[in-house]
Parts: C-alpha cells; structure tokens; sequence
C-alpha cells in the first residue's frame, strides 16, 4: 500500500462510519474513532429485524440471535464532550507561552566578516618546530608555489570566497600581516557597519607564536620586526556583541579560556557579551595543530569553510577506494553545490542533513536552537565545526568552542556520511570522462526516511525521539521525495502535541509554510492535514499564513470536490484559527470569499444530507462564527447572504457539537449594530435604517428560543452565551419590557400582553418553571386569588426598580420616566408600535429564566448572569436546614452544584431558585390580545427590580461586569462562546489512528458479556424456588428520612442504590456492609425523586437521576465517594398542562435504542435519544389522563408501554407507522391508577404485567386482542410497588400493608414476605420500591422506614 493512501483510506473508513451511523436512523454524534463509529453504526440493528405486524413477531424474533437482543451494543454519553463539561471550561490553540517556544524571536544574521591573517610567509615562529614534509597548504594554495607576497593576497582572497559562498551578503574585509591598529581600525569598522547585526573575526595565526596564558593573540608592528601582543579584552571592546570568533592557531583555547574568564569576571565591556558570543578555536590550550602533510595547515578553516572538499579528502585516505581512486579528482566533483541534482550538491545535501541530525540529537533544544536555527552563517559554521572535531580527533587534536559542545566525532549518522560519500564517490570517475553521464542519487534519504518509518510503527512519546525528523525536513526540499516525507511527518504529527512540538523546534515550520506556494495537487490533502495539526497546537502562526497568503490555499481547498469531507473540516479548521480574534486574517479571508463558500458548503449540506460529515458542517459554523465575531463589516455580508436562516435550519442536527457550533455562528451575529443597540434609545433610529438587519436579528432569537431546552448542556451553554450578547446590547428594551408588563396604568401594553403568554407555539421553551406567587412590598396583603392576580394591586414603584445594572441610588433618575410615564418615553413608544419585538423581548425573558434555572449548574450560573445584566437578581430559598445534609457515619460529600449563599432574601420576579414548579404561562386562545385574557393568565408576582450591591462579594452574579462604566471593557466581561476552544481539542488528538477502547476495558466488557449470558441462561431454565423473610441475605438501615423512595441494584458488583424523596442518594455495597458514597442530586430546595437507572450497565456504567419534575441527571463515578461527577443534565419533560402544580414525571431507559422516555402531567410521552442527546419525538399518549407508569421493553428497541392514571394500558412501538399499537383497560374492577408495569421476561413482544393501585395484577397478550389471560388479586387496594424479573419467570409486589408477594408468570404465588424491622417490632410504613437484580434472582424492597432489604431465592449463590 502506497505511504500516501494511508491517509485516504484511513480518511474514507472515518467518512464512511461516520455517514452510515447518521444516515441509519440511529443520528448520534461524530464519533472521533472507528470502533466507537462501528459500535454505533450496530446500535440499532434490532430495530431493522422488526416488523410492522405483531402477529409474524414471534417468527421475527427468533431469527434475532439471543446474545444480541438480551446484551445491547449501544453506549451513549461517552464522547469528548461528557469528560467534564461541568468542571472545566477547555482551552483552544495556544498563542503564548511554552508553545510558542520553538519560534525563534530573535532572528540574526552576520552582516559583516573581518578575516585577519598573520602568516608571514617564509618566516617561522620561534616557538614552533616543523616537522618534514610538514603542513603546508592554506586555503588549498602552497604558499610557497609563489612569492610570498603574492601567496598571501591569494590566500586572502581565497579565504574571503569561501566566507562568501555561506553567507554572499555579508560585506567581507580582509587584512594580511597587520599591526594592532589595523585590527582596531578593522574592528570598528566592521562594528559600524553590521549595526546589531552579528559580526564574524577570523583570526589566522600560523606565522605568530602561540596566544599567551593571559589571553592575548599575537599581531606585527610595522616593520615586520617585532611580534606584539593584542588582548583578547581590548579584541572584545572594539567589536562588541554580537560577535563571533574563530581561532585558526596552535593552543587556540587558551584563548577561550582568557575568553570565558573574562565573561565570568564581569570585566566584558559590555554586560550581554556573554549571551552574545560565541568562539570557534582549532585546539585546546595545551595542543598544536596537525603537522601531517596529509593534511592541510589550516585544517581546521578548511572544515569550516570547505567541508565537502575536506571531508571527501580525509575520507578518500581512509576508504576501500584509495587505490582506484585519485584524490585530485575530488576538484573535479561536477555540479554546484546549490543544486541538489548533481553529484556536489548532492553530497552537499547530505552532508547538512548529517551534520544536522547529529546535532539535534546531541544538543539540548535551546542550544541547537541558538547556533543551528538562529544564524545561517553560525549555523554553517557549526555544521561544519562538527566535521573538524572529526577530522582532527583523528590526529589527536581536539577543537574547542563556546558555548561547549558535547563529543560527537562518534556519532553513529558518520557511518551513514562514509557510505553515501562512497557511493557518491564511486561513480567520481565515470562522470568526470564522461560529462553527458547521468548521476545515480544516493539512496540516503529514501533508507533515513524507512528507518522514520521504522520509527512511527514502534515509537511513542515515552520513548527516545525520531532521530531522522532532521533529515525528514532536509528531504521537503527533494521534489522526489516529498510526498514520502510529508505523509511520514503528518504521522508523526499525528502522535500528539508534543510530536508537533518537537518538529517545529527541529525548524519545520518555514519549510511547510513554503510548500503552501505549491500548485502539486496531490500534496494539498497531506498539507492541510500537517497544518491542522501546527495550529491545534499554536495559534500564532495565523500571522504568518495571512502574511504569506496562506489563507488563499485553504480557501481554495475548501472549495474543491476531490477532497474527502473530514479533510474539508481540516481545512476550515485551520481557517478558523487564522480568523480567530486576527483583524488582518479576518480582513484577509472576506477579501477571498471564505463567507460565500462556507454558506454553499451548508446549503448543499441541508440538500443532500446522507453525504454531509458533521465534524465538516460543524467547523463551517465555527469558521464563520470565527470570522463575524467583533467584526461588523463581515456580519453584514453574512446578513446579507441570507447567514441566519442558512444556520437556523442545523439546530435540529442529530449532533450536539453541530447544534451548539450553529448557535455560536448565530450569536456572533448578534453583534450588528451593537454599539447603537447599546444604548437603548439612542440606537432605535439607526435600527430602523435598516430593517433587514433587524428582521435577521429577531430571525436568529426566534432560531435560538427554540432550542433553549436542548437535551445537551453544550448547546444550551451556547444558547445563554448567545442571549447574554443579546441581552447587553438590548438591556433597555428588556428593562423596558419588564417594567411596562408590571405597570398596570399604560393600557396598550396590557392589551399586548397576551403576547408575552403565547410561547407554546414556538415550541420548547415552555419548560421553564415559575416560581411560586408571594409578593412582598408596602402592601402586604395577597395579590393571589386562584392563581390569578388581581391587575389593581399596588405594585412595584420606579422606586423599587433601578434602570440600569450599573445603578445605585443616583442612576434612578436615569429612566424613571419609562416607569413612570409610559407614552412619553421613546422605549416604550416604539415597542407600542412594534409588537413583534415585544412578543421577542418577552421571549428571551422566559428563556432567560428557564435557563438560570438549568439543571446544569454551569449553565445556571450563565442564566443567572445574563439576567443579573437585565437588573433581575437572583432570589434564593433555604435549601435545608441547618445540620440536616450532615448525619453519622455518612460521607459529607455533596455534588459541584454552585452555592446560593448570601443572595437577598426576599420575594424577587420568578423566585429563580425556587425549584422547577409548575406554575408557567398558559397559552391563551389565538385571537386579537385583549385585556380580559390577564385574569386568566397565571402570573408571576412581585417584580421586584434590586439595585445591584457595588463590590458586593455575595451577590453570586456577574458583578465585575455591571461595574464597568465603559461599555467595551463590559462587554469584554461577557462570558464566552466555549464550543470553539472545546471543538479545537478535537485536532489535538491523533486522527489517522483508531483510538478504540482500550484491550482492559474490551477484555472487561466481555467478561461481564459472559457473565451475563451464563446468568441469563440459568435465570431462564431454573426454577426459582421460594422467597420468604429466610430468604434475607442483607438488609441496610439507608437513614433516610423520608424512607427510601426507590433502588437499583447493580449487574456486576454487590451495590446497591437508594435514594429518598429529598434526593439524597447512597451507595451501599451490601456484601462488606459498607457505604461507598452519598451525595445530593442537586441543591435546588424543591425535592422529589423519580426513577433511578443504569446506563451503559455493560461497560463503565453511568446513574440516571430522574427528579419529579422532569429533570434528568447523569452521574459518573458515583461509587466512589466524593469522586461523583455529572455528566449530563437536561429537562425531560416540555409543557405541561394549564393548573397542574406537580408534574409527577415517569422515566423508563431502554438500552436497546439509546431511548429515554418520559411523561407525567403531560399530553404525550417525550422520546429523547441520549446519544443525540435530543428529543426526537413527541408521541401523544391517546388519553385524557396522566401516565402513571412507564416501561420499555429491555429486548426489542423501541417498544414501551404506559400506565394511566385511569387503570387504562397502552403499547407503542415507535417503528410502526401509528407508533400506538394497541390500548386496552385491564383493570376495571376499580378505576384506579396503574402503578407498576413491566414487559414479561422473553422475546415475546406483546406480553405486558400491569399493576393497579387496587391490588389485582393482569397478564396481558397484546397479539390477542383480548382481555387479561391471567388476573391476580395480590394486595386488595394496597398495592404500592410491582417488579418483573427482566430474565426469570418472576414478579413480585409490595403492598402498603408491609407486604411483598412473590408470584411465577403463571399466578403461583413462590413466597411471602412479611416485611419487618430486624431490631424492634414496631410497624413500619409501606413497601415504596421493588427491584431486581437483572442477571440474577435477587430482589431488593425499599420502604418508609429508610430500610432496604435484599432477598435472594434458594438457588443464588451470593454469598
């Protein structure tokens, strides 16, 4: 398989999983892995063996394997998002701080070269003996091949082309045989002119003694008679820093030494001498240079300035070649060393990458980044410096520089050098005959990057790094070799941040940047993918696309068709992040139409569903999010491009990152004309210029109140962000709102008020709950009658009201006159006139409130925030009483909800924390709004607008924000938008690996499969024998209270879960006798306790907590105490019906489907698909009366069956066409509720257990329309409590008598329980709850007197 279609396919497996799991009915999210995707895409496959009819389900079901119906494959609510989005807010790509270390800030470069020669040709040194033949040649020239003089200008000249084939545009001054004052003059020189630029002094000292021990070099005086001594101290004076040094000279480090004392002395000129020197010396203090004649005198130039030459040379004396090969041909090496496809520059080519590597691998990161990144010319230098300590080690000399660099003349990438120079040498003499020859290439590169390769199968962040990511960049520039090169590096990039890291600190980011200019299509998918994952880790780069044109690259991508749609969702990725909080990019990408080809992307989406990638249509929204937010001009075109309606239309997208990506897109439009908006009054004129973008507003709020109750708190905190934007640039209209609906004197705004009612008819947000109607004023009489209020009680007065958040008593003045004078305020006016806007303004109120009454406490706070920026401040109740949450030998833990502490006591508008009752608006008639509808309205009372205590720290609201007199630095206190930062971790993480379930988790779940079936098996085929009070194998005093209200037990480890009416939930594990954990659903004071359920019951197991008011919570870790988190939360239950104060809501999970169904005082039964997490149906429930009782069939997906409170029995089945299957009313003795009801353990689909509150339990066939086969009279008027074993052929009943009955599904009653305290004999109260455990026969019975108890048949071996 070809490197570069591991991409592609690996991209086309995640499009085809991902497709195939939204297009099945199933909807879900995007799944960020395969087998996650896989796992889902199987989650509904029994829903496809159903049938239509029900009298063939008999033959349908046996075709179903066994195993797959009794253990579902669904598990939901275990993406990214449900990790911790109570507990942290994620953060997005970095800008700042240790990411952006690789970068190198200071950029230099040497602008000008002093090149000092002191060889006094013919004349020795005294304190040198030469040996013979010796050392002769400087700059491959003999000097004694002319005369002198002559000799040394050659030399001269040689040396300063060779400095100028590594950096050409330096300037370069030459001085031969000087005197101090030349040096000096030179120095200065060359100081003024490189300016801060880097300076280079290479000092030649062939034909003077050796430096001395205090550290001076020796120059001539004018005659040539005297050697006279310069300090290194006054060398340092004159040039400076930056500088850098070379010393070609016997005992050259001694001058390092005098150098480095210096530094350390503090005597250096100048204070940043230390950072900003380097030295380059040719031997230690105590050493000579090399007097071989195979060498040449100035060995050590030679390396650093002619490498290749030199290298082949030492290597041509050492090689298998020496025989067959002259070393003179070595001049004659064709090509230039620039051009990688001849021999020279071939070798060249190598030669860096070897050089290169070598240090990377040896050097810490900031040193290699100094001397290898920072400075071409110090680069080349330092590459080849490493070539001499090679070269010269070898003749027992060793080259010393500062800073220090470890050994590396052993380095094992010198063998890789040795064997491509002798392959490139080998073909030397072929094409030096024969010119028209072609070069064969090395194989280097291609084996460097299969030992890469080798690398990526095994390697990991925990293990020593690539040692070829170097060589691996040297290869981008190999048109040959690229693709290879870039597939490898996206892989490596691929392994996490820290990968990413290390390639950008090797240098890999100008290289990447350059290839962008690139038109080669088939680089286009692996770029945009290396860039994905540059800018999940450091946002900075945005700078440097735009200024390079970058943008323009992704753009066009974006709109080609080749590309797959995950790379597409790369892709607007990346332009998100170029975008993001960037004026200049945001500019950049409006200039190339990024807006225009976003919105085609969503449009077409919306058409042609089944192809759409939602992480593709979720990055589109951010990315135009991105690109709006705080930028008006870009929020015009969106206008005008029809944004809104184009985003609208994704909020009912099966993916919660999609809905939430959608709202965040819509909410930075929100932004037009804020600043006028700000202002209330002053910005109603420039409104009304153009009324279109006033119409796309209301287009965008109306979009958002929708889905104010969304099932997913990602969505909802996006919601409250959105409407916090909304509110402050809109805070007086909504001031104005409020204030008119409870100022009984201006009747035309009474006569709209209706308005404010009609909610319903926009759909969801009618679950937000209304707190109960106290008043508390001048008048303390009651203002309540019947649940009306009465429109001529004194109410609140300007006095009570503050116009503004930023309000003491002196802000009063400001808008008392839209209190107190409703038509002569320009406010109230142009809501008079524009009812639309008010009915709006209303709206978003409610929606407010709904929201500050969130189940999640995060978006709770959010909700409180935003109406604490439309002057409503929070008013709480005493959750408990003092001491009450604390009792003996119980954990004190209590779940992160957000503490109420120390806001004001008193009655305030909506009584927020009131607990989730059920007193809401009532939708009136639809007519022309007339004031008589007020008197039937259920209203809220008092009004009461607080002043909003300055500095106060109890007010638990956003008061840094409302304290602000400047409305930019307000407006930077908003909460934000935290979708993108989340969404951003996605690319963090690797992407071309399936990151399955671990093999321990894999190994547990099918252990815990095994033993489910095993469990299943002998559940189904042994008959279970008596249960009676002997049968007691634990029992457990939970100390509730109010008694336990209902209990779980769990599948695989001896626990079990209670919970009692104030929601308080404990975790016993009844083996040890020992309490695991205890903690507080949640703080709100209004109490009251559904249903408890387990999902995901065969992997990591979450705790569904249904309150009575329709309130969903999912726990993790709640087990271990303390340890307990929310996963999710989200109300179940919408609109409820006119005058019913307890919503009593009913619960039943279904495993199977991923459905979660819920009714109570309602008309319909909600269905919410908790992988979607979205309600995904609203079936009518055919009756008049409330369901009492819900159960889902835990064998057949989609299948449940309702309880009324008129004794009345309902099958649905939401595959069918009509979702009802059948109705019938077993219990006609007396007309009472059904309390319990249950599915028959078995395949067959229509066999139903129904209990009534009057004590007889039916045996229903639902196939055969007929009544009842079976009737037990089990508890006559008593019966409490019902339970059917999910696998054995076992109920069991409770009465309010204290007793449990245990019956086979053939009426024969298998026992009795008298229920009885174990310590006293007093009575107790009734049996409250009746559970079994779902693999094995045991049942556990809760009662009124905080008692649970367990029993287990004869044949459980629990114990």
């Amino acid at each position: 398989m070809a490197l570069g279609d591991l991409m592609t396919s690996r991209f086309s497996q995640l499009s085809l999983a991902v497709s195939n799991h939204v297009t099945d009915g199933s909807g879900g999210d995007y799944h960020e892995d395969a087998s996650s995707a896989d796992l889902a895409s199987q989650r509904r496959d029994f829903d496809t063996a159903s049938t239509s009819s029900y009298a063939n389900a008999a033959a349908s079901s046996a075709t179903v394997s066994t195993s797959m119906a009794y253990l579902p494959q669904t598990v939901v609510l275990c993406e990214l998002r449900h990790a911790a989005f109570e507990a942290s807010t994620p953060t997005g790509p970095s800008d700042s701080g240790l990411v952006s270390k690789w970068r190198p800030k200071d950029r230099m470069k040497t602008g000008c070269v002093a090149l000092v020669l002191c060889l006094n040709i013919s004349v020795d040194p005294p304190d040198v003996i030469k040996i013979s033949p010796c050392a002769r040649m400087e700059c491959w020239i003999d000097p004694f091949s002319m005369e002198p003089q002559k000799a040394l200008e050659s030399i001269g000249k040689n040396l300063r082309d060779q400095y100028e084939r590594w950096q050409p545009k330096a300037r370069c001054k030459v001085e031969l045989d000087p005197t101090v004052d030349e040096v000096k003059k030179l120095c200065n020189t060359c100081r003024r002119y490189a300016n801060s630029e880097r300076v280079l002094f290479h000092y030649n000292g062939h034909g003077v003694p050796k430096p001395t021990a205090n550290g001076e070099i020796w120059l001539f005086n004018k005659s040539y008679t005297q050697y006279i001594p310069l300090p290194i101290s006054d060398l340092d004076s004159w040039l400076r820093t930056p500088s850098i040094y070379v010393f070609d000279c016997s005992a050259a480090g001694m001058i390092v030494n005098s150098f480095i004392e210096l530094l350390d002395s503090g005597t250096s000129n100048y204070p940043g001498s230390a950072r900003d020197c380097i030295l380059l010396a040719a031997c230690e203090a105590h050493e000579t240079l090399p007097q071989s004649a195979e060498f040449p005198a100035d060995v050590f130039t030679s390396c650093l300035t002619t490498p290749i030459k030199m290298a082949l040379r030492w290597f041509c004396t050492r090689s298998l070649l020496r025989e067959s090969l002259d070393c003179s041909l070595i001049d004659k090496i064709p090509g230039r060393q620039n051009d990688r496809k001849t021999l020279l520059g071939e070798l060249n080519w190598i030669f860096t990458a070897v050089t290169d590597t070598i240090a990377w691998n040896v050097l810490p990161h900031e040193p290699f980044r100094r001397l290898f990144r920072q400075d071409l010319l110090v680069a080349s230098l330092f590459r080849n410096f490493l070539l001499a300590e090679r070269i010269m080690r070898s003749a027992n000399c060793s080259p010393v520089s500062y800073p220090m660099l470890p050994p590396t003349h052993q380095h094992h990438m010198w063998d890789a050098w040795d064997m491509a120079a002798e392959i490139c040498l080998s073909q030397l003499p072929t094409l030096v005959e024969d010119p028209n020859v072609e070069f064969q290439p090395s194989p280097f590169f291609t084996e460097q990057l299969t030992a890469f390769e080798v690398w990526l199968d095994h390697g990991s962040e925990h293990k020593k790094p690539p040692e070829q990511l170097p060589i691996v960049l040297q290869v981008l520039l190999s048109q040959c070799h690229r693709f290879r090169a870039l597939v490898l590096l996206g892989r490596f990039l691929d392994m996490g941040p820290w990968a990413v890291d290390l390639a950008l600190s090797v240098g890999i980011f100008p290289y990447v940047l350059k290839l962008l200019q690139t038109t080669t299509q088939e680089l286009c998918q692996i770029l945009v993918f290396i860039w994905t994952k540059i800018l999940a880790l450091d946002k900075s780069c945005q700078v440097d696309l735009v200024k390079d044109g970058g943008h323009v690259y992704f753009i066009r991508f974006l709109s080609s068709v080749e590309a797959y749609p995950e790379q597409r969702a790369m892709a607007a990725f990346v332009l998100a992040v170029i975008v993001d909080g960037h004026r200049r990019g945001q500019e950049a990408c409006i200039e190339a139409g990024l807006i225009h080809v976003c919105l085609k992307h969503l449009h077409s989406s919306m058409q042609n569903d089944a192809q759409t990638e939602p992480l593709f249509v979720q990055w589109l929204c951010l990315c135009l999010g991105k690109l709006w937010e705080e930028f008006t001009e870009a929020q015009i075109i969106g206008l005008q491009a029809d944004a809104p309606s184009i985003c609208a239309s994704l909020l009912s997208e099966p993916q919660p990152e999609v809905r939430a990506s959608a709202v965040f897109a819509l909410a930075t439009l929100l932004d037009v004309g804020f600043d006028s908006l700000r202002d209330g009054v002053g910005g109603d004129e420039e409104c009304d210029d153009d009324e279109k973008n006033r119409a796309e507003t209301v287009v965008i709020i109306k979009s958002l109140l929708n889905i104010v109750s969304d099932g997913s708190p990602l969505v909802r905190a996006e919601v409250a962000v959105a409407l916090t934007r909304f509110a402050f640039g809109h805070k007086q209209h909504l001031k104005s709102i409020a204030a008119a609906y409870w100022k009984p004197q201006s009747n035309s705004l009474l006569n709209s008020l209706p308005l404010l009612a009609n909610i319903n008819g926009s759909g969801n947000i009618v679950s937000s709950q209304i707190g109960p109607l106290t008043r508390i004023g001048n008048d303390n009489s009651a203002v309540v009658r019947d649940g009306r209020v009465s429109i001529s009680s004194p109410l609140a007065t300007a006095g009570v009201m503050h116009g503004s958040p930023l309000s003491d008593d002196s802000s009063q003045h400001s808008d008392s006159g839209i209190l107190n004078d409703g038509s002569s305020n320009g406010v109230i006016r142009h809501l008079r006139s524009k009812p639309l806007d008010h009915t709006m303004y209303s709206q978003c109120v409610l929606a407010m409130c709904t929201l500050a009454k969130d189940p999640s406490p995060r978006i709770a706070t959010l909700g409180r925030r935003v109406l604490s920026i439309i002057g409503i401040q929070q008013v709480t109740k005493s959750v408990k009483s003092a001491g009450s949450s604390a009792r003996l030998g119980e954990p004190t833990t209590t779940s992160p909800t957000p503490s109420f502490a120390g806001l004001a006591r008193s009655s305030s508008w909506f009584d927020m924390n009131g607990g989730h009752l059920p007193l809401t608006f009532r939708t009136p008639p639809v007519s022309p709004p007339r004031q008589k509808f007020l008197t039937g309205m259920r209203r809220v009372c008092s009004l009461e607008f607080r002043p909003h205590q300055m500095n106060s720290p109890d007010s638990g609201l956003a008061d840094p924000l409302l304290g602000s007199s400047s409305g930019v630095s307000e407006r930077s206190l908003l909460p934000q938008s935290t979708i993108y930062n989340f969404s951003c971790g996605h690319f963090s993480k690797p992407l071309l690996t399936a990151s399955g379930d671990s093999e321990e988790l894999l190994a547990r779940r099918e252990e815990q499969e095994r033993f489910a079936l095993e469990r299943i098996a002998k559940c189904q085929h042994s008959s279970v024998s008596k249960l009676n009070n002997n049968s007691q194998i634990a029992s457990w005093d939970t100390r509730f209270e109010t008694g336990t209200r209902t209990a779980l037990l769990q599948p695989f480890s001896p626990i079990v879960i209670a919970a009692d009416e104030n929601e308080r939930i404990r975790v016993w594990n009844y083996e040890e006798a020992t309490l695991l954990n205890g903690f507080d659903n949640h703080d709100f004071p209004e109490k009251g306790i559904s249903k408890l359920c387990l999902l995901n019951e065969l992997d990591e197991s979450l705790l569904l907590v249904a309150s009575c008011d329709g309130n969903i919570r999912i726990w993790k870790d709640y087990t271990v105490r303390g340890k307990q988190k929310l996963v999710t939360a989200f109300s179940s239950i919408q609109g409820h019906k006119p005058g019913v104060r307890s919503l009593s809501a009913v619960v039943d999970w279904q495993q199977q489907s991923g459905y979660l169904y819920t009714s109570g005082e309602i008309s319909s039964i909600m269905l919410w698909d908790l992988d979607k997490e979205q309600l995904v149906n609203s079936i009518p429930s055919s009756s008049d009366c409330s369901v009492s009782t819900l159960a889902s069939s835990q064998v057949h997906a989609g299948q449940f069956a309702a309880g009324f409170v008129d004794g009345s029995v309902r099958l649905y089945d939401i595959r069918t066409p009509d979702v009802l299957v059948c109705s019938t009313r077993p219990h006609t003795q007396q007309v009472e509720r059904v309390v319990g009801i249950g599915f028959q353990p078995g395949l067959d689909q229509g066999k139903i257990v129904s209990a009534s509150q009057a004590g007889d339990i039916q045996f229903l066939d639902i196939r055969n329309q007929r009544d009842t086969y079976l009737t037990i009279d089990a508890h006559r008027g008593s019966l409490t409590a019902l339970a059917v074993h999910r696998h054995a052929p076992i109920i069991a009943s409770g009465s309010a008598k204290q007793l449990i009955k245990v019956f086979s599904l053939e009426g024969e009653q298998l026992g009795i329980i008298r229920y009885q305290h174990t310590f006293m004999a007093q009575k107790i109260g009734s049996v409250s709850c009746l559970t079994f455990h779902p693999y094995q026969v045991l049942l556990a019975a809760g009662a009124a007197d905080a008692c649970v108890s367990i029993y287990a048949d004869d044949n459980s071996q629990t114990r």
